[in-house]
């Protein structure tokens, strides 16, 4: 379902009736969805929006909440145009019918090129055919899913027009029954009433207003908000505070017992021999289950408990000989030689995939009167959610339900009717809170895991939980890149070409394998993912070509916190400042200079510098660093003042300047931006996953540490005004993290760091 071409339809007491086709083209006229499921009284209105008896306003919810704020700012939209107060919209989860589905912006962000893009140099017709191709059959399925910050951006005129169009029946309704003009009839608190004295609120006008057309409609003027861009309290925050919020993990179901897994500590290894003679005789544990691969999942083993400490105890007691995989083993430092070693190769021919490229880098390359070039390294990252890995599932009398926190219900949907061999329609998935998702929810092995060891509980409910060791060493990391960068200067100084060549693992079509084999093939199409932040740079130089060689390693990868954006912000926006540093030019300065053709670029990097003081003096021991970048349709800037403590960086400020086009909540889109920067300084001072031997040697936050809260900066978040749609915002603060982090080290020490996690030992 594309943002802008989609279906709204009815069912209200007196049958089937579709709705909305005042704004509708004819092809969507003919045809629809379903409202929601009514039940004690209520009625639908369109398959977002249906009312109670008692006039609240009940809002489809297809996006699960992990913390970004999804659930109040999509109520805030239904609100703004239903004219009802938050207090009055409560939410129930939607279904798994494709008029929630969020595809069109995964699959246009996912696969390699999108048409408002500049045109790349290297792109054939056949990619592109291949692309569309994907992209519609993705579509077809219906797929929802919680990621790539889309959230509010494709809900912005699907949910607003929903709610106008709900208005709409109610207030007609009204006009009909009381025999008075729509027009002379006023809403407010969700409440219908005419200067003469008639007047009824929501659920009295509901069945009336189902069969009843809505005419022409149209969303509010920005002028006529009430809600929209007021920081509105988070609905999420008292059930969190009070402790009844429900996350995955916090599941009690009558007779609900308890499973630990344990997976072969090798990547890609499994179970050869076993003896569970001494897990048996731990009193409390009931049964051992085998797993094998489930959506990418290293195989394992679960023990089933009456609690998960009995569980715990009895996977600690088993004794396992483990088989090992017949691939090659995965290693870290051999994966990166490798990387290093493409990357420099296909600099040097001009080879690998080119997302992008304009003029003539060769002959700028060879006219040049000097250049430099410099190699930028990333580790692999785990998600390391607080919320550990876990899923309820029951399997009895031909049915399957499902508690998840996931960031994925359909996929989940799927697989646990594979695995439990029942119709997809005899599932049932109740998604929960999310402890934190970050992308690894996106993945739905456990889900496999937890229906298997279901099917063995006859008939109970069981909670299947993974230890935090188990999380770590077998998540599905952000892969590890390396970058090879390169500037040519002409004879007056002015940098005039810019080479990236990129080389690391592509994300998506591993994710697809595992996620929807059925769309995947022999050969993998380009990912952009991976070139995500590299092809698409502001800056103004006249030639240059961004290219990315697609490598395919033994670890398991996944989409992390915004993606290839994630490390390749800090390859281009690190060199960005090795090019003002050769140029003698101030880093603002010098962006700005190649920015006159970007205005909004230009205008968040100046409030940034404007609000971190850029250029005025410093206590002694202390740096700034600045770094600019745009992901998910928003553009971020960050100035970060650092010093050293014990020769460690430790950061004091990070002033935070946004383009993120309409702000729904002001206040939710500053906590995203604290979120974004304590994630990515977590990454930047610490993060990385070494792996020897096919094993992960990280296990816990001992040694894979967080960012602690007296090593948190004072935070600044500015947002820059702006009428246009929304972007993205619980992803696009994590990138310019890190970059800003080592140029501002770099301008306290002299010392430039290119390789991630920054350390100056």
């Amino acid at each position: 379902m594309k943002r802008r071409s989609f279906v709204l339809s009815g069912l209200g007491a007196t049958g089937a009736l579709l709705v909305g086709w005042g704004v509708m083209p004819m092809r969507s006229r003919m045809g629809g969805v379903d409202t929601m499921p009514v039940n004690d009284g209520q009625v639908g209105l369109n398959g977002w929006i249906k009312i109670a008896p008692d006039g609240t306003v009940m809002l489809a919810m297809p996006r699960s909440e992990m913390g970004q704020g999804v659930h109040t700012a999509l109520a805030m939209l239904a609100a703004e145009e239903l004219d009802v107060p938050m207090s009055k919209v409560t939410l129930v989860q939607a279904g798994h019918e494709s008029l929630y589905g969020n595809v069109a912006t995964l699959t246009d962000s996912m696969l390699p090129f999108h048409p408002t893009e500049r045109e790349p140099g290297a792109e054939t017709r056949t990619v592109r055919a291949a692309q569309w191709v994907v992209s519609k059959a993705v579509r077809e399925l219906g797929v929802n899913i919680t990621g790539g910050s889309s959230s509010v951006s494709d809900a912005w005129e699907v949910v607003r027009l929903a709610a106008a169009t709900a208005r709409a029946q109610l207030v007609n309704a009204a006009s009909l029954q009381w025999k008075l003009p729509a027009a002379e009839l006023a809403v407010n608190d969700g409440v219908v009433s005419h200067p003469s004295g008639p007047n009824g609120h929501y659920g009295q006008l509901a069945k009336m207003a189902a069969a009843t057309p809505p005419g022409d409609v149209k969303t509010k003027d920005p002028g006529q908000w009430k809600l929209i861009g007021t920081p509105a309290p988070r609905t999420d925050l008292p059930a969190k505070v009070n402790g009844s919020a429900r996350f995955g993990i916090d599941v009690r179901e009558p007779g609900q017992v308890y499973a630990v897994v344990r997976h072969c500590p090798v990547l890609g290894g499994g179970i050869g021999r076993m003896n569970v003679d001494a897990a048996m005789r731990i009193p409390g544990v009931e049964r051992v289950v085998r797993l094998p691969s489930y959506a990418g999942s290293t195989e394992g083993v679960a023990v089933i408990g009456r609690s998960s400490w009995h569980a715990k105890k009895g996977a600690q007691a088993l004794d396992i000989e483990w088989r090992l995989p017949t691939a090659m083993v995965p290693d870290t430092k051999a994966i990166m030689a490798t990387l290093e070693a493409s990357a420099r190769e296909a600099a040097k021919t001009h080879g690998g995939f080119g997302f992008y490229s304009r003029g003539d880098l060769k002959a700028a390359q060879q006219g040049a009167a000097r250049s430099i070039e410099a190699v930028y390294r990333a580790p692999y990252l785990a998600h390391a959610p607080m919320e550990p890995i876990n899923c309820t599932a029951q399997v009895k009398d031909g049915r399957v339900t499902v508690w998840a926190s996931t960031q994925a219900p359909g996929m989940a949907r799927a697989l646990a009717a594979e695995v439990a061999q029942v119709p997809a329609d005899a599932v049932t998935v109740h998604v929960t809170y999310l402890g934190g998702g970050f992308g690894r929810r996106l993945d739905v092995d456990f889900v496999g895991q937890a229906v298997r060891v279901a099917v063995e509980a006859n008939g109970r409910p069981v909670q299947l939980l993974w230890p935090r060791e188990e999380d770590i060493t077998h998540d599905f990391y952000r892969p590890a890149g390396v970058a090879v960068m390169k500037a040519g200067f002409d004879a007056q100084g002015a940098v005039n070409s810019l080479q990236i060549t990129s080389a690391g693992d592509a994300i998506t079509p591993r994710w697809m394998e595992r996620t929807l084999p059925q769309l995947t093939g022999p050969v993998d199409l380009p990912d952009r993912s991976t070139s995500d932040g590299l092809f698409d740079l502001p800056y103004g130089i006249a030639n240059e070509r961004i290219a990315h060689i697609a490598t395919k390693s033994n670890v398991p990868i996944g989409f992390w916190r915004s993606v290839g954006h994630s490390h390749n912000a800090f390859f281009s926006e690190s060199f960005i400042d090795e090019i003002a540093h050769e140029s003698k030019q101030d880093p603002v300065a010098f962006r700005l200079a190649l920015l006159k053709d970007m205005p909004r670029h230009a205008a968040v990097l100046k409030l940034a510098a404007e609000k971190a003081s850029w250029g005025t003096p410093l206590p002694a021991g202390h740096a700034r660093g600045v770094a600019l970048h745009e992901a998910f349709g928003s553009i971020v800037a960050e100035v970060m003042e650092v010093s050293l403590a014990n020769g460690a960086p430790r950061v004091h400020r990070v002033v935070c300047a946004a383009d993120i086009g309409t702000v729904v909540n002001p206040g939710i889109v500053a906590q995203q931006m604290e979120s974004c920067i304590v994630f990515g300084l977590t990454a930047a001072l610490y993060g990385r996953i070494d792996i020897v031997n096919g094993a992960v040697q990280q296990t816990n936050f001992p040694n894979y540490p967080m960012l602690k809260l007296a090593q948190t900066p004072v935070i600044e978040t500015h947002l820059v005004r702006s009428t246009r749609a929304p972007g993205g915002v619980g992803e696009p603060g994590v990138p310019p993290v890190a970059p800003a982090l080592a140029n501002a080290l770099f301008a306290l020490t002299g010392k430039r760091l290119r390789d991630l996690p920054l350390t100056l030992a």
